[in-house]
């Protein structure tokens, strides 16, 4: 395990990372999001330490969150953020023997990664390597405090010695997804909830998109499923599979309470194209039956997967669905073990394993 203890002085906004290249975009020096099966480099995650986000059954999480580690540990190597005097001695011990995981001293509001930290770009080959600092607001100021949080992709951009764009905005990592050829699906429930950017409208947050991530075809749907407090983040709803696939959730059932907006979700995915023109290829991924806890319906959802190098890790829920969900995903990943890892207690956090990542891609020519 390789330890990183930052100077424990938060970069400032005016770090030698630099900003936006004199105003320019992403999209207009040939940066791009990469799709998530691209070649990483490093998955990255924040160590879990807020006991109010799973409350009253937060005793298992880190041991979930080591398995997780271990796991992916074995594809690509793991950053791990724990900082603090007690936090990071802790996790620093329990990886002192994995020599692809790297413990950095750097504090955390919460474990979030996806949503709080910043979007890794790729460029030409022999571009300097970027990232996009995104503002954060814990999903509409739901969660405070949210500041260490929102720093986040200036501590990151710092240890990977990444440039970094600051479009403005609020943006969850969560929120959209992208095949990697220019398309992008977002829903509208989130990304024009006023609770973000209630100045933008449609068309604002789109040229924002198209910018900063370097799309050209975004597509939209409506609303998410039950229980999921980012207000739709689309990870729990449909997720490319490859270009031209998507996965999406659906629910049978007419008399459950999500069945309308995914079945809503399902035909306008049905209706959509690629940014060639082409239609989609939709396969429709079950949801397990509906789970409570302390009578909150908790939003449970096979598509909160993660995809790394070699791997594709699938939430389990101790539902009959958990092993249709891994039938269906297995074919779509030629190449990948595409494993299933318990997930029931994470779920009470509202979120799963693609809500707690976020992948650094390996470097055009890399």
């Amino acid at each position: 395990m390789a330890l990183d203890r930052p100077a424990t002085e938060i970069p400032s906004e005016t770090t030698s990372q630099q900003d936006n290249w004199s105003g320019q975009t992403p999209r207009a020096l040939g940066y791009r999001m990469p799709a998530e099966w691209e070649p990483h480099a490093a998955t990255w995650l924040s160590w879990p330490h807020k006991e109010a986000s799973w409350p009253g059954n937060f005793t298992p999480i880190p041991r979930l969150y080591a398995h997780l580690v271990r796991t992916l540990a074995r594809h690509e190597p793991v950053h791990i953020l724990a900082g603090g005097e007690s936090l990071f001695p802790e996790v620093s011990r329990l990886f002192q023997n994995q020599s692809r995981v790297t413990v950095h001293d750097v504090r955390t509001d919460d474990a979030w990664l996806r949503d709080s930290g910043p979007i890794f770009l790729n460029g030409k080959p022999g571009a300097p390597p970027a990232l996009i600092n995104w503002g954060y607001n814990a999903w509409g100021g739901k969660y405070p405090p949210y500041e260490l949080d929102d720093l986040l992709p200036t501590e990151i951009a710092a240890l990977t010695g990444r440039n970094k764009f600051t479009p403005g905005i609020i943006l969850e990592g969560g929120a959209i997804d992208v095949n990697g050829r220019g398309t992008l699906i977002t829903t509208e429930q989130c990304l024009l909830n006023p609770n973000r950017n209630p100045h933008l409208d449609r068309a604002s947050v789109e040229k924002y998109l198209t910018d900063y991530l370097n799309v050209t075809n975004i597509l939209w749907l409506g609303a998410g499923i039950v229980g999921d407090d980012t207000d739709g983040h689309i990870d729990e709803l449909a997720r490319f599979v490859n270009p031209t696939t998507v996965v999406a959730a659906v629910e049978e059932d007419p008399t459950d309470e999500n069945y309308a907006a995914l079945q809503d979700n399902l035909r306008r995915l049905k209706s959509f194209s690629d940014q060639d023109g082409q239609p989609l290829t939709i396969i429709p991924l079950p949801l397990p039956r509906a789970m409570d806890y302390e009578g909150q319906r908790l939003p449970a959802s096979y598509c909160n997967f993660y995809i790394a190098n070699g791997a594709v890790l699938v939430p389990q829920f101790g539902d009959p669905a958990d092993h249709a969900a891994l039938d269906i995903l297995r074919p779509l990943f030629p190449g990948r073990e595409v494993l299933g890892l318990f997930a029931r207690e994470l779920a009470w956090g509202l979120g799963a394993f693609h809500c707690i990542t976020q992948q650094e891609p390996r470097l055009a020519g890399g």
